[in-house]
């Protein structure tokens, strides 16, 4: 174990484990995160999911990643699709994360379009990707899945954020030298 000298900020060290869970999903969640909600067709219809472990892995190629809890009612859906779309939220699209963290059948009454081979696609977020599953790692209570990019959208606006279990934005951008 490391030790770092006292900086004033009150630091403390803790060794992960199953007693301590909520302390490292406290220390997590120091780490803000765009939010996504990624989408797939079953057949017993369409299938989303609010999540916020999203990575791009390579421009060449294109590929993606996101991890989806085993313990989530939706986990078979996305870990025996061949196809899944990633879509990033804007800052004025908590409704919808909030949706789709709810409820994995939160189609209903919501306006969206299908792509070519039948993921549904939700309007009006910042990006999208259009992906075919090339891979599921293991990863503890997780399945990483990489996904080749087959198709990309974007528009203008400032992305949802969420760090210590709520939602925020990004408000303009200031480098900081």
């Amino acid at each position: 174990m490391y030790h770092f000298a006292d900086q004033g900020n009150s630091m403390r060290s803790f060794v992960p484990g199953p007693e301590r869970t909520r302390e490292f999903r406290d220390a997590l969640g120091r780490f803000a995160t765009g939010v996504t909600v990624v989408t797939t067709q079953t057949n017993q219809g369409p299938v989303g999911i609010t999540a916020n472990s999203f990575a791009s892995v390579s421009l060449d190629p294109p590929i993606v990643l996101w991890s989806i809890g085993r313990h989530s009612k939706r986990f078979a859906a996305f870990a025996e699709c061949e196809h899944f779309a990633v879509h990033i939220l804007g800052a004025e699209q908590i409704s919808l994360s909030r949706r789709f963290a709810k409820a994995g059948n939160a189609f209903a009454g919501l306006g969206f379009v299908r792509n070519d081979v039948g993921v549904p696609l939700l309007d009006g977020c910042l990006s999208r990707f259009e992906c075919r599953r090339i891979a599921g790692h293991e990863g503890g209570d997780h399945l990483i899945m990489l996904g080749k990019v087959a198709n990309a959208t974007l528009r203008d606006g400032e992305p949802l954020l969420f760090a210590g279990g709520d939602y925020g934005r990004f408000d303009g951008f200031t480098p900081v030298a």
